[in-house]
């Protein structure tokens, strides 16, 4: 199996953009690690624009958890200018380490799982992936809880309109209205049935999704203006915290949280890249799509809860709740379908075709993206994704806090690798080859392994929790090490990146003096 490589390579020749793609019909080395779905993308395929990223981010974006992401922030003290400037900061840093990632995708072709084989060996991989893989499942699991829960309720409401009763007082089963785990089963049945159909159907399904939910955004914003008669009180309320003392310890964890909530498109990216027509198509699409529309459905977030403060006398952070409100059944319809198509969008984009690829790394001969993908629904299901966010705490503390720390370690090694050791060079067939140089000892690269345990420990060793607010001591695990707990994220990455790099050049180092020798 050979590659076609960028011109300037000793004896080798390829497209002069500088993608790389497997020779046509040439057969992988090893069965063991390669099928159909983690093979490279032939360049004919390579398609996706800068509007097709630019509009997945806005689909991905436009999400019921990324409209309460202001509210969070204003709960803990800060005015809404405080909380759009931590949100827009947050995303502008998680979109370095999308771009960096995301480079290997137009060149090579190739899926998160199999770039990370670069780094952590060929059977090391797996450690990688299966955290992402994970983190996905239970996300996916929320979001389908959460979708559920929307259209229950909206539909609730169209019943009480319509027929003058609704469907919550329905018998209970395991604590919630029986309509309510339907609502959840269909919604998890409709995200199945779009991913089963392949990532061209994907492409389509955002192309329409995003405008649409825009517009729908758009369309709350528009009535609750008109029934407010202006914005309300709630944008001159004054920060309770200042920008002073009392504001810096809130502003570091919260910056945190927020890069955690997309760091892990940080690592996956090259899902989606890969289909790129170029990297000027990828970072434009995303430089375009991520920070701005994240920090614009911020800002729109804190006008519709404003003028809801001024309607209803109390601010209505939840878009759901505050739809349910209107007396319209177009409106209540409309508001329906676009919680529909906003929880699809975000849901099977971010959390389902990462598992895929990463179940289909873990068994390829077993596990193609199809099948990866049903897992995936299964497991989301397994999580109780309904416990998980039944408190703030558990899903804030623990589920970001944990998440955020070990995606940024994960972070770390695949840039230093991918950027400052091999300068974004990669033997592309060696990739899945056991006798390729990425085989390292045994299918594990010892360098990545310990990067891994040093960073990860570090980002999340001194993980704390407030008296009666969580799982973790209130000194946290590793005391000594709970000043760095607030900035896990960012203690995971440069931690891992910095000692990955340095391993990997020191051996590096040792096998050229032993060659000399």
């Amino acid at each position: 199996m050979t590659a076609t490589v960028p011109p300037g390579q000793p004896g080798i020749s390829g497209p002069a953009d500088g993608r790389v793609e497997l020779a046509p019909g040439a057969a992988p080395a090893d069965s063991r690690f390669v099928n159909d779905d983690l093979l490279p993308v032939p360049l004919a395929e390579r398609r996706w624009t800068t509007y097709n990223f630019a509009a997945l981010w806005v689909g991905m974006a436009h999400n019921i958890p990324s409209w309460m992401l202001a509210s969070g922030l204003v709960a803990l003290g800060m005015d809404w200018k405080q909380a759009v400037l931590t949100i827009a900061l947050a995303n502008v840093v998680v979109l370095v380490p999308m771009l960096l990632t995301g480079h290997a995708g137009p060149k090579y072709g190739i899926p998160f799982p199999v770039l990370a084989r670069a780094s952590f060996g060929l059977r090391g991989a797996n450690l990688p992936a299966l955290i992402r893989a994970g983190v996905a499942c239970a996300w996916f699991g929320i979001q389908t809880w959460i979708g559920g829960q929307g259209i229950f309720v909206l539909l609730d409401k169209v019943l009480q309109e319509v027929a003058g009763s609704g469907w919550a007082d329905a018998a209970r089963i395991g604590g919630q209205p029986w309509t309510l785990w339907l609502c959840f089963g269909l919604f998890w049945v409709l995200e199945l049935a779009i991913i089963y159909r392949g990532m061209e159907a994907l492409r389509r399904f955002e192309n329409w999704a995003a405008p649409f939910v825009i517009v729908g955004a758009l369309a709350l914003l528009g009535w609750i203006t008109v029934e407010a008669g202006g914005f309300g009180p709630l944008l001159d309320q004054p920060s309770r915290l200042g920008w002073g003392a009392d504001f810096w310890p809130v502003f570091f964890p919260a910056l945190m949280g927020m890069i955690a909530f997309w760091a892990t498109l940080s690592l996956n990216i090259p899902d989606f890249t890969r289909f790129g027509a170029g990297q000027r198509s990828q970072v434009l699409g995303q430089s375009l799509g991520l920070p701005t529309t994240m920090t614009l459905f911020a800002l729109l977030s804190v006008l519709v809860t404003s003028g809801s403060q001024a309607v209803y006398g109390a601010p209505v952070w939840d878009p759901v709740a505050l739809a349910a409100k209107t007396d319209s059944v177009f409106g209540l319809l409309f508001a329906l379908v676009t919680v529909l198509v906003a929880t699809l969008s975000v849901n099977i984009a971010a959390n389902v075709v990462s598992p895929a690829y990463d179940l289909a790394n873990l068994a390829p001969k077993l596990v193609n993206f199809r099948t990866g993908a049903l897992i995936t629904g299964v497991v989301g299901v397994l999580i109780m994704p309904w416990k998980l966010t039944a408190t703030p705490e558990l899903y804030i503390f623990t589920w970001l806090g944990l998440v955020g720390g070990l995606l940024g370690t994960v972070a770390g090694i695949l840039i230093a690798d991918y950027w400052l050791v091999r300068r974004t060079v990669l033997d592309l067939d060696g990739l899945y080859r056991a006798d390729g140089p990425y085989w390292y000892r045994g299918g594990w690269n010892p360098a990545a392994v310990l990067a891994f345990a040093v960073g990860g420990v570090l980002a999340v060793g001194g993980s704390h929790s407030a008296p009666g607010t969580g799982p973790f001591p209130e000194d946290g695990l590793i005391p000594f090490l709970k000043p760095l707990a607030d900035y896990g994220w960012a203690v995971g990455l440069v931690a891992s990146l910095v000692l990955h790099t340095v391993l990997m050049r020191r051996g590096a180092s040792t096998r050229s003096s032993a060659r000399s020798s």
